[in-house]
Formats: C-alpha cells, sequence, structure tokens
C-alpha cells in the first residue's frame, strides 16, 4: 500500500514524522556541538563571531528551505494526482535550479569575505574569527542547499527513514571533526567551519547516490524539464519558510547590533546560547510541520476531506502538548545547557539565564505559528503562508526590537521574540478560522 493512503492514527503520524522531528532536532544538537566546541576549544569571542557570521547561513539556507519546502508541496500534489513521470521532472528540476544558486553564492562568499565580514557587524576583536569561518564555510555552500532539499524529499518519496540517517552520519561526522580539527589539530575556528561544511557535504553525496538510482522509486532524478510555472509554484508555495529564514538573519544582525551597544560581546555570546536553545525547541516544531506537510498535500491533492480533518486535529493535539513540554524544558534545563558554553557566574553565563528565562516563553506560541505557515504552504497557498511568516518573523519582531529595549532595556531584547510569537498567533488563528472550510480540514 503507499504510505500516503494508509490510515490516519496518532500512531502513524508519530511514525511518520518522529524522523523529520529527529532529524531537525539532531540538525541543531550539533549546530549546538559545533558552538560547545568553539567556545571551549576556541573561546566565547569566537562563538561570538559564529553568530555574526549566522546571516549569511540563514540566506543560504533560506534558499535550500524555500526550493525544498515549496517544491515538495509542488511534487507530493502531482504525486496525489497520479502524475508520477512530471513529479520526477519537477523534482529534478528543483534539485538542479538549488544547486545552481549554490555554486553562485559561494563564489560570492569567496570572493567578498571582507565585506561580507565587515557588513555584518564584525569588529576589529572578533573580525578575524568571522573572516576566516566565513571563507572556509562558503566552499560547502552548494552542499548545505543539497542536504535540505533531500531532508525534505526523502520524506516525500516515502522514506523519512533514510532522511533521518543520513542526517544522523553527517552530524556524527560533524561532531567528531569539530573535535579532531579544534582539539588534536588546533585548527580553530577554520576546523569549525570545515567540519560543519563536511557535516553538510556527507548527506549531500548520499542523497545525490540514492535519487540517481530508479529502480521502482516513487521519486527519483530523470532528465530535467525547464518548467517556468514549477518554479514559480515552488518558489511561491516556499516563500513562506524563505522569509522565516531571510527575517532571522536580519533579526540575528539587529539582535547583535543591540546586545553589542548594551552589553558588548558578552551580551552577543549570550544571545547565541540561548538562541542555540531556540533551535533545538522550534526544530521539533519544524520537523513536524515538515513531516505532515506532504500528506496534507497528498490528501488535497486527492481531495480527501475526512483524512484532512483527522489529520489536523491531530496535529493541533500535536503541537499542543509540545508546546507546554518545550517551556517546561527551557526552565528546567537552562543552568545546565548555557553550562555548556559558559563557566558559572561569568558574565555570559548570568546573562544567557536570566535571558532564557524570558525568551522560553516564545515556546508556547511559536509550534501553533509555524505550524499554520507550514499548513497554506502544504496546499500551495504561498501568499498566506508567506504573510504570516512575513508578520511573524520580521514585521512583529522588528516593531518589538524598536520599542521594548527602549522601555526595558536588555529585558526588552529578551522579550521581542515572545510578544512578536504572541500576537503573530492571533493572526495564525484568523487565517486558519478563516480557510477551513475552502481547505476542508
Amino acid at each position: 500500500m503507499n504510505t500516503f493512503e494508509k490510515k490516519i492514527t496518532p500512531g502513524f503520524l508519530l511514525k511518520f514524522t518522529l524522523p523529520s522531528v529527529i532529524m531537525m532536532v539532531f540538525n541543531s544538537f550539533y549546530t549546538m556541538v559545533d558552538g560547545g566546541f568553539v567556545s571551549n576549544f576556541v573561546g566565547t569571542t569566537a562563538l561570538s563571531a559564529v553568530n555574526i557570521s549566522y546571516p549569511l547561513i540563514s540566506l543560504v539556507f533560506a534558499i535550500g528551505i524555500m526550493l525544498a519546502s515549496g517544491g515538495s508541496a509542488v511534487v507530493a500534489k502531482q504525486m496525489g494526482e497520479g502524475k508520477q513521470l512530471k513529479a520526477k521532472q519537477s523534482y529534478t528540476f528543483i534539485v538542479t535550479c538549488g544547486v545552481v544558486l549554490g555554486i553562485v553564492i559561494a563564489f560570492i562568499g569567496l570572493f567578498f569575505t571582507k565585506e561580507i565580514s565587515l557588513l555584518l557587524g564584525a569588529n576589529d576583536a572578533i573580525y578575524e574569527y568571522c573572516y576566516d569561518y566565513i571563507l572556509y564555510i562558503s566552499i560547502f555552500i552548494p552542499f548545505a542547499i543539497l542536504q535540505v532539499l533531500f531532508q525534505f524529499f526523502f520524506v516525500t518519496a516515502g522514506r523519512p527513514n533514510l532522511g533521518l540517517i543520513v542526517t544522523v552520519i553527517g552530524g556524527a561526522a560533524n561532531i567528531f571533526l569539530d573535535y579532531l580539527f579544534m582539539g588534536p589539530m588546533e585548527l580553530g575556528i577554520k576546523g569549525a567551519a570545515v567540519a560543519t561544511g563536511i557535516g553538510f557535504m556527507i548527506p549531500a553525496v548520499i542523497g545525490l547516490i540514492w535519487f540517481a538510482k530508479k529502480e521502482d522509486r516513487i521519486l527519483c532524478f530523470t532528465k530535467p524539464k525547464f518548467d517556468g510555472k514549477v518554479l514559480i509554484r515552488t518558489c511561491t508555495n516556499g516563500s513562506s519558510e524563505m522569509v522565516s529564514n531571510l527575517a532571522v538573519a536580519v533579526t540575528t544582525f539587529l539582535f547583535n547590533k543591540l546586545m553589542m551597544r548594551y552589553v558588548g560581546e558578552d551580551g552577543v555570546a549570550a544571545l547565541t546560547i540561548v538562541l542555540y536553545a531556540q533551535f533545538l525547541f522550534t526544530a521539533v516544531f519544524l520537523g513536524y510541520t515538515s513531516g505532515i506537510a506532504p500528506l496534507f498535500s497528498y490528501n488535497y491533492g486527492a481531495q480527501d476531506e475526512k483524512r484532512l480533518k483527522k489529520l489536523f486535529k491531530l496535529s493541533i493535539i500535536f503541537i499542543t502538548i509540545c508546546a507546554i513540554l518545550a517551556y517546561a524544558f527551557s526552565l528546567l534545563l537552562a543552568k545546565p545547557v548555557v553550562g555548556l558554553f559558559s563557566e558559572p557566574n561569568s558574565t555570559v553565563y548570568n546573562l544567557a539565564i536570566h535571558g532564557m528565562d524570558l525568551f522560553g516563553i516564545s515556546f508556547l506560541f511559536m509550534g501553533f505559528n509555524i505550524f499554520a505557515s507550514g499548513l497554506f504552504t502544504s496546499f500551495s497557498n504561498g501568499l498566506i503562508s508567506a504573510l504570516l511568516s512575513f508578520l511573524r518573523t520580521f514585521v512583529f519582531i522588528i516593531l518589538a526590537i524598536m520599542f521594548l529595549p527602549k522601555l526595558l532595556n536588555v529585558d526588552g531584547i529578551w522579550l521581542s521574540i515572545p510578544l512578536a510569537e504572541l500576537v503573530a498567533l492571533f493572526v495564525s488563528l484568523v487565517y486558519m478560522i478563516r480557510y477551513k472550510k475552502i481547505y476542508q480540514y
């Protein structure tokens, strides 16, 4: 039986989405491990440099996730309509576009490293760290985009477990190489960048090999066919996810600027630690949403109202439970997590602990907002999905960080995200209720 046509039960959904959840969590986890190695082997100043450089990485992932999430919705819908050859052609074309864009960005990173470092806000203390990190990570940008594409399309191909396995392999290699390069080999932040890049490359190469083998697979590479409409639908469908990641780049840049102004480099290091925690908890919501999206797309293409309603109801229950647990864990695990990156009772440690107490409130709301945006992406309504993401990750946050720090100083910086997520929740609810009958969920 086709995986997408199995009976919708809590057990089936957990089994189907768990690989995507674990995959996202693992990605976030090894990002945290990266930060831990950088902080302990090189220093918190280097950790600040990694965060200063993060907007570039966000841009790369923004493009990858746009193509992956938008493209998987297009391809899954074509599969649900029985257009198997068209789905394979669209998939191959989307991957080709991703590779071309990755090569272009890599060249920009390699030839304009100094300009990018200064643009992102590197000062004299961290400039060399930023320069080295951006230079070496740029080499692996095409593989980073491919990794994201394959993470999504392994799910669309009905093989979420394989996506999880290759992600774990890449992450484990990254962790081992972090230790090797920054420890015994003493390569410093250059070693961190190369280790991360190899962590991108391994899943990308495995994905290329797997999808190149046709056999009886429902999704594989075939001769690509240029299709402007598919590319436009892919970009519009995935625009919300791209907006989210671009907004992360912009807001991270602004948060870094504010922290540098109010607290200095210690504030940027503390912000980096709290954002690592955010990546970890947000990964659960992102993983579930990306994992469940092909099921929504497939059943929407098949016009199965009963299955759509069941998917939606169970998803809301899952998101609610995870939101409560995420907030509880953010309170319970704050000290041990922060302690991995900084010395207890140091300035960075105390700033991060206090920040986590305030920032953690956002975990109660963000899961619903992420799901709402992903839901409309799965229905190929990229306009609403992009609007929700743009308001949540950019407009509301920008407004919050413009005014709250003036009223509450550093506390205003920490509370900007919770306030933005709360306001975004009301907007998400309005749109989900409004379109309930149209999309039959």
